[in-house]
């Protein structure tokens, strides 16, 4: 009897020792992780995207572990596009959603960077191609997320937009949200409305 209680306390104290240096090593594996997250809350963008990448590199390397540990990859993937987008890297964006998993909302973020390089676009022609591909990418996000109510707005957007760019090409770029307000009849008041 002793020794069955011995078998047992060993083999337990066996697999906690394993479980401890599992979870330092994955500690040590995981710290580009920690270091984009302090990063990024420091407003410190270069640092994050190196650290994201390098994190995202680590889980290249070892594709078992990209599957198991899948939320956490695609935070790291997903966190890489929407920083790419909010430092108007608009292309790099894209392209990084373009090879991105699902989980990391990469068809969101890719609409927003399409749109945002169509808004700046010069040219009528290369502008609707990038509201156009906008819109395919919002339609793939409202196809993955039907109750993504952002997405069906951003999409609606678009497609006001494109409509409207259709009907008055030579738009500047910088008149092209301008677009979406409708135009006042000359010497109308505006409506008020109640309720």
């Amino acid at each position: 009897m002793k020794s069955w209680v011995t078998t047992i306390g060993s083999s337990v104290m066996v697999l906690l020792f394993v479980g401890g240096c599992s979870m330092i090593a994955y500690a040590r594996w995981a710290q580009p992780i920690a270091d984009a997250d302090a990063a990024m809350a420091a407003g410190d963008v270069g640092r994050a995207l190196v650290s994201y990448s390098e994190a995202e590199r680590r889980f290249d390397e070892v594709p078992p572990l990209k599957r198991l540990l899948s939320p956490e990859y695609d935070r790291v993937v997903g966190n890489q596009i929407r920083l790419l987008f909010h430092t108007d890297r608009n292309e790099e964006a894209v392209d990084k959603a373009s090879r991105a998993p699902e989980g990391a909302n990469p068809h969101f973020w890719a609409a927003a960077a399409c749109f945002e390089q169509g808004l700046a676009e010069d040219d009528p022609s290369a502008r609707l191609t990038w509201f156009g591909r906008a819109q395919q990418e919002l339609i793939k996000q409202v196809t993955a997320a039907p109750d993504d109510w952002d997405a069906k707005y951003d999409l609606e957007i678009a497609l006001r937009l494109t409509f409207e760019i259709h009907r008055r090409p030579q738009t500047q770029p910088g008149d092209v949200m301008k677009l979406l307000r409708p135009d006042p009849t000359p010497g109308s008041a505006p409506t008020k409305r109640a309720g």
